[in-house]
């Protein structure tokens, strides 16, 4: 049975924010389906503005010095040496629960920084569920796969004082994502990744 973590995000146990996006507000104003992968070239990103996407989830005092992933053909490549325990990157929507209806959505990108303790125990699952969607496995391959990576203690929940920064300037809306362990704090935006407008927050 997996359990239930509970996180908080600004203290107590674990605080992990780990979406970065607002694909959960895209989801309720627009209710696109997206039940297929789309191809690897539509989630890709010119690498150097992947890597400025990625560096400005975190004050620059800390990304500057944190080793930064950038998407490639097979999976996430450390783009930039970090120094500092901290790990920066600009995930897609396959980072999402599996039954959201936006887990296929080529647009989705959600650019974060890792403390020490996530990049550690956050980040491994999700770098490892990249390279599965990109070797053309289906949700329940990568689902089983992930349940007994967990079973057998491969990976874990988040460390104590695991944190992400994603720069939140706007209110905070919680899910629960209990495949995963954690909760997802998501933020509204006022644009997409592709430049267009966000429809307003009105609130739910």
């Amino acid at each position: 049975m997996i359990r239930k973590l509970v996180t908080l995000l600004c203290g107590v146990i674990a605080p992990v924010c780990w979406s970065g996006v607002a694909w959960q507000m895209q989801a309720l104003a627009a209710p696109v389906q997206y039940p297929n992968m789309a191809s690897i070239e539509q989630y890709m990103m010119d690498r150097n503005a992947e890597i400025a996407l990625a560096q400005n989830a975190a004050p620059p005092s800390i990304s500057r010095d944190a080793e930064i992933w950038v998407l490639g053909a097979k999976g996430y490549e450390a783009a930039v040496k970090g120094t500092n325990g901290f790990a920066c990157i600009v995930q897609r929507s396959w980072a999402m629960v599996f039954d959201d209806p936006e887990f296929w959505n080529p647009k989705i990108r959600g650019a974060m920084c890792f403390n020490p303790p996530a990049a550690q125990s956050v980040l491994p699952p999700y770098l490892a569920r990249t390279r599965m969607v990109l070797a053309g496995q289906s949700k329940a391959q990568i689902m089983d796969s992930m349940k007994a990576a967990f079973d057998k203690n491969e990976w874990s929940a988040p460390a104590p004082g695991s944190m992400c920064y994603m720069l939140p300037g706007s209110p905070v809306l919680v899910a629960q994502d209990p495949f995963n362990h954690m909760t997802i704090f998501l933020l509204p935006v006022s644009t997409w990744s592709d430049g267009t407008a966000a429809p307003p927050y009105r609130g739910e």
